[in-house]
């Protein structure tokens, strides 16, 4: 997990698809917890406009982060994650 922590620096604005390929949202910002310098979270926010709704999508539920296209995919689906203000 630590060298796909890593990875999730520089995810801002990546598209966030679940593991039935649906599109969740762009990345918001990585999320910081147990360790100042490994995010353990992305927050993902889905439309544009303000009261949108977001995500909490944690480190352990992403599959792949390919950062030629810009996605990130997730091993579970969007009605599992946890959403937020």
């Amino acid at each position: 997990m630590s060298s796909l922590a890593s990875d999730l620096t520089g995810t801002r604005g990546f598209l966030v698809a679940d593991a039935a390929g649906r599109p969740l949202g762009r990345v918001e910002c990585a999320m910081y917890g147990t360790r100042p310098d490994h995010p353990d979270a992305l927050s993902v926010r889905s439309g544009r406009l303000l009261g949108k709704r977001r995500r909490l999508v944690p480190a352990e539920v992403i599959q792949a982060v390919d950062a030629g296209a810009g996605v990130i995919g997730l091993r579970v689906r969007g009605e599992q994650l946890r959403t937020f203000l």
